[in-house]
């Protein structure tokens, strides 16, 4: 099974799975997320170091040793994207299984396991970005929305739509449901590093909001902000960001 293969069929288990832990009815919403955080995690670290067991590895559900650092092939997973969105039956939570090559995120998938009966996208597996309406769109989040984002919206005269999962708002913009992903509110690198590979794979701009790449497999895993977006609109954006962090307190 190619990488490509594997993270997808992981993801796509990971989310039949989870959606089974969440139909048991045996767990209190307070205690769900945590129990589909630990079963996913156990199911996806089992497997990968089953496929491959020379590869490194960095889970959000997992403590890090340090060993992946070394590791020119990692894999960085998120086993729930989402976990208020998971537990409320919401579409817009996700599976992040991907895999980093020198820091450069080469291969993902992120399943969308309440979207239309269930949904991966993946990096292998190409659909064509819808063309953008005249009014862009530009996911934020449901319940912190970053100032920085509601700003540029605000000069682009875009529609604001609030949305759960990092996963699930890249995807949008992959979908053609959305037109832009700005985040400047606090991100780990297993939040973005599958939902990058899948969103640069179909061609849309990704890096950090000042324009710089987005790397991977560092041994501090913040990696506060991201722009997911059209190319054609990535300049534009960048720029507004510019003059939004410029302004005087």
């Amino acid at each position: 099974m190619s990488d490509a293969a594997l993270a997808a069929h992981l993801a796509e288990v990971a989310g039949r799975i989870l959606k089974d832990v969440r139909g048991s009815g045996v767990f209190s919403p307070k205690a769900l997320g945590k129990a589909g955080d630990q079963t996913a995690n156990q199911f996806l670290v089992a497997a990968i170091r089953e496929a491959r067991p020379q590869d490194g590895l960095l889970s959000e559900e997992m403590k890090c040793d340090g060993t992946r650092l070394a590791m020119s092939r990692v894999w960085i997973i998120d086993p729930v994207d989402g976990t208020r969105e998971y537990g409320e039956a919401r579409d817009d939570w996700a599976v992040h299984v991907g895999l980093a090559i020198d820091g450069v995120p080469v291969v993902g998938a992120v399943a969308l396991p309440d979207l239309d009966g269930g949904t991966v996208m993946r990096t292998d597996a190409i659909v064509e970005v819808p063309p953008a309406p005249d009014t862009l769109r530009m996911v934020i989040s449901r319940t912190r929305p970053a100032m920085e984002a509601v700003k540029v919206a605000d000069q682009l005269c875009a529609e604001l739509v609030p949305m759960g999962s990092a996963g699930a708002k890249a995807m949008a913009v992959v979908l053609g449901q959305a037109d832009v992903y700005l985040h400047s509110g606090g991100q780990y690198e297993w939040d973005s590093m599958a939902p990058v590979a899948v969103a640069a794979a179909h061609g849309l701009h990704c890096s950090r909001i000042d324009g710089a790449p987005l790397i991977y497999n560092r041994e501090d895993v913040y990696l506060p902000d991201l722009l997911i977006c059209r190319k054609e609109h990535a300049g534009r954006i960048l720029e507004l960001v510019a003059a939004i962090s410029s302004e005087p307190d």
